[in-house]
């Protein structure tokens, strides 16, 4: 027996939404400036003390009060990250593998399942939204052993495909898409493409994935970063420096007896110069994205 999936019927409402414009003549106060300028500043400094750190030795940054200036060993201490991890390159460009593969799968994934979720009549469904909010109320910790007992038996251990597979579509992802698709998307464009013969999967493509592409941007910007900066799961499963993320690189430059500060935030400044580059690049498409998904109509 097949389930029959049907398109959701509009709704017909009576109620107009007044849309509220920001005035652009209106003046900002000095307030605001002061504001921001200390949210930048306290944004930034991490960025700043890190470098200070690596450029400096460990007695220079432990003293009281601790230098502020950078020093004048960060090339010597990122060759010395080098020597300690020679196959560091390799794990930035493990971490980039796995982070676009996983971000452009959940968001085919995420939004195909949001679509379903948020358009189509079918058994179910209500009962699904709610497992999957449930589901996002577990700590994913609770995951971690039986998930690398079934990663041992497929013989997955040491190998990307335990850090990809896992990861490509998560609870969030669906139940996100699904409120995007849900309050942008009106009914009444599906029901139109559906009388002209459309399939399920063409109105998807055509209609919905054009609709929503800043939201399903920003999705798989944060499904990257999540990927990026993830540790515990690479740490677990990862064994051979080959496969090395470059969260768990940065692990393997900590010393057995003593931590060197300046070793290991040289490390962690070129595993995060990656990232600032790309906030760079799409930093107006991410807010853009997010206000996307703020903004209902």
């Amino acid at each position: 027996m097949s389930t029959q999936v049907t398109l959701e019927k509009p709704v017909k409402t009576n109620k107009k939404s007044k849309p509220k414009h920001y005035a652009p003549g209106k003046k900002i106060s000095p307030f605001t400036y002061v504001a921001l300028s200390v949210m930048a500043f306290l944004s930034m400094f991490p960025f700043y003390w890190m470098f200070v750190v690596a450029s400096n030795t460990s007695e220079e940054v432990s003293k009281i009060p601790p230098s502020l200036v950078p020093g004048h060993r960060f090339f010597d201490v990122v060759k010395q990250v080098y020597e300690i991890a020679p196959l560091f390159n390799t794990a930035l460009i493990n971490s980039l593998k796995v982070g676009v593969i996983v971000a452009v799968a959940q968001v085919f994934f995420s939004s195909l399942a949001g679509f379903a979720f948020a358009k189509l009549h079918f058994k179910g469904r209500n009962f699904l939204v709610m497992f999957v909010v449930f589901t996002m109320m577990l700590p994913s910790q609770l995951g971690v052993l039986p998930l690398f007992l079934l990663m041992s038996k497929l013989e997955w251990v040491d190998s990307l495909k335990a850090l990809i597979v896992p990861a490509l579509v998560t609870s969030f992802g669906v139940f996100w898409m699904r409120q995007i698709i849900d309050s942008q998307i009106p009914n009444e464009l599906l029901e139109a493409a559906s009388m002209d013969g459309a399939s399920v999967f063409r109105i998807y493509w055509n209609i919905v994935v054009p609709v929503i592409r800043q939201s399903a941007f920003v999705l798989g910007l944060f499904s990257f970063l999540a990927t990026w900066n993830d540790f515990l799961w690479p740490l677990l499963v990862l064994q051979t420096p080959e496969n090395f993320t470059a969260q768990v690189a940065i692990s393997a430059l900590q010393g057995s007896y003593a931590l060197d500060y300046s070793l290991n935030l040289a490390g962690a400044l070129l595993t995060t110069s990656p990232l600032l580059l790309l906030f760079v690049f799409v930093g107006k498409r991410l807010v853009d994205g997010v206000m996307d998904g703020a903004v209902k109509g």
